[in-house]
């Protein structure tokens, strides 16, 4: 009777080692291509976050117009000129019409960290359809990136102008609003918009792999803990 549960042992820590080496594998797949496309981001970003640019362009016409004269938008570069009048530093407090530079790519990076994910996942289950998942994620990045992008340039002109609410024209609390909204858009939504948007087109994965492993793992534990205790 007694070699029952110890014959069990060996299975259940087997499932739970295989479980636990998919998960390394993932995550060290994941890590590593990642500093790899960011690498690459560098390069290629102009073109790929142009679209973002254009988005953002239209955006701050329609939201801002009361702020926004014109936007100039290039490969790497989206340049804001407005109408509100900004100290100029070092000049004796001489002031003149803002113009706010911005690189639609330093805030389109959520695009390499799917990438990444998806290839990850990929490289272990094999699954068909990787570059439509790749472009419909890339697709479904764009309504985010412009977000952070419009706030990223509307941060940068309510700073321009010390937040003066007379000079921008507006009440204290869209001040605020601006200010708790670019914190979010450029520091959070960026990298967390990859990761679930990877959660839903790879879901499968996550259910089959992820999720199934983990419980491996935590039946495993607690059928040790019954043999330690059996055994006691």
């Amino acid at each position: 009777m007694s070699t029952g549960p110890v014959q069990a042992q060996p299975a259940s820590k087997g499932a739970s080692s295989h479980g636990r080496a998919v998960l390394t594998r993932f995550m060290v797949f994941s890590v590593a291509t990642t500093i790899a496309l960011m690498a690459l981001w560098t390069q290629v970003s102009p073109w790929l976050s142009y679209p973002v640019a254009v988005l953002s362009d239209i955006v701050l016409n329609q939201t801002a117009p009361m702020w926004v004269r014109s936007v100039e938008v290039q490969p790497g570069q989206m340049l804001v000129k407005t109408a509100v009048e900004v100290v100029i530093p070092n000049s004796g407090g001489r002031k003149a019409a803002a113009i706010l530079p911005a690189d639609p790519g330093r805030l389109a990076y959520g695009f390499p960290i799917l990438l990444a994910l998806l290839l990850a996942s990929w490289a272990i289950m094999r699954r068909p359809g990787l570059v439509q998942r790749a472009l419909v994620g890339y697709v479904l990045l764009l309504p985010t990136q412009t977000f952070s992008l419009v706030m990223f340039v509307l941060m940068n002109l309510a700073a321009g102008a010390q937040y003066d609410t007379r000079a921008l024209r507006v009440d204290p609390w869209q001040i605020e609003a601006i200010v708790f909204g670019s914190q979010v858009a450029t520091l959070v939504l960026p990298a967390l918009m990859p990761v679930l948007i990877w959660l839903w087109l790879d879901r499968k994965f996550f259910n089959d792999v992820i999720v199934h492993g983990w419980k491996q793992s935590l039946e495993a534990k607690k059928q040790s803990g019954a043999s330690e205790g059996a055994n006691g």
